[in-house]
């Protein structure tokens, strides 16, 4: 039997439910809405996670889809999925919640006394990280940008989750994500491998979909929990991430894609007044790939417009 939360599935079953974190204004239940699948035969137990940001649609859609897709009768361990984190978030079409307008992915390992999305991480600290032995979690660029389809791999934790990390197919792995309070903090905290799988934004695609799918089954591979050998690429380019922020604000126009490689003083993006006189250019700082760039045309003066990747050296597997 595994147990998570208030489930408990036996083996070669699936079930879903729903952790509760809390209560709407209108009287709803809130919560981390889970899949399992418990697979017939012993092995790891996976956490694949999305809708941490309520804006990114198509890990969400993508969890759901790798899930009835799973065959417990042959697979080997148990797959958790949540499908969709922050439900607030998620109805309120945000990057944030709609509740405390918090961003959920910068405040792990949250609160128990706190507010809602600090008790939400607080949860899944609690309930979930202790009962899974790993966790991706998957992003898109959000409803404002769109990414590159990259894995971070969290600086100073090469060694436990390096191996997940390149089965997740993408070639560009982001090395730090200086930033704290993520999904992937506890667990790598608590010994376990964690990463972030990022691809598209902007706005929903299937092909983004397809992107997350593909990684979550090869890592899937990888672990031996279904069949057949995980495709790893023969060599990874490593990159860290430098943001570029508007000082003016204005109307944003980029003359640059997510993965297009960059010199150094390249225009990437020109922001204009409503009388199309420039107010800003976007250069690139260094030679690199472009991670990010913004796809919402307002931007307010100090908002990110374009994430530069300068390429640390690579992996290879």
């Amino acid at each position: 039997m595994y147990s998570i939360g208030p489930l408990t599935v036996a083996p070669g079953e699936r079930a879903q439910g729903l952790i509760p974190v809390g209560t709407s204004s209108y009287g709803v239940e809130l919560g981390i809405p889970l899949i399992v699948v418990n697979g017939a035969q012993d092995g790891p137990v996976l956490c694949v996670d999305a809708g941490v940001h309520g804006d990114e649609y198509d890990g969400q859609e993508a969890v759901r889809r790798v899930l009835a897709d799973i065959d417990p009768a042959t697979l080997r361990g148990t797959l958790v999925g949540i499908p969709c984190m922050n439900t607030p978030a998620f109805e309120a079409a945000a990057r944030a919640s709609g509740i405390d307008h918090l961003n959920l992915n910068r405040i792990f390992p949250g609160d128990a006394e706190g507010s809602y999305s600090q008790r939400l991480a607080a949860t899944f600290v609690e309930q979930v990280v202790p009962a899974v032995d790993a966790v991706v979690d998957l992003h898109t660029g959000g409803a404002y940008g769109e990414i590159a389809p990259l894995v971070i791999l969290q600086g100073g934790y090469e060694d436990l989750a390096t191996d997940l990390a390149l089965a997740a197919g993408h070639e560009l792995v982001w090395k730090g994500g200086k930033w704290g309070g993520t999904v992937r903090h506890p667990a790598l905290a608590a010994g376990k491998p964690a990463i972030t799988v990022e691809a598209g934004g902007g706005t929903y695609r299937e092909e983004t979909v397809a992107q997350h799918v593909r990684s979550v089954r090869n890592i899937l591979r990888s672990l031996g929990m279904i069949d057949g050998e995980a495709e790893l690429r023969d060599t990874y380019t490593t990159v860290s991430g430098t943001f570029a922020r508007s000082a003016a604000g204005g109307f944003f126009v980029t003359h640059a894609e997510p993965e297009e490689t960059c010199k150094e003083g390249d225009l990437i993006a020109t922001i204009s007044d409503h009388y199309g006189n420039t107010l800003e250019e976007v250069r690139a700082p260094q030679e690199g790939i472009v991670l990010w760039v913004r796809r919402i045309r307002t931007v307010r003066p100090g908002e990110e417009v374009v994430i530069f990747g300068e390429v640390q050296g690579e992996i290879r597997s």
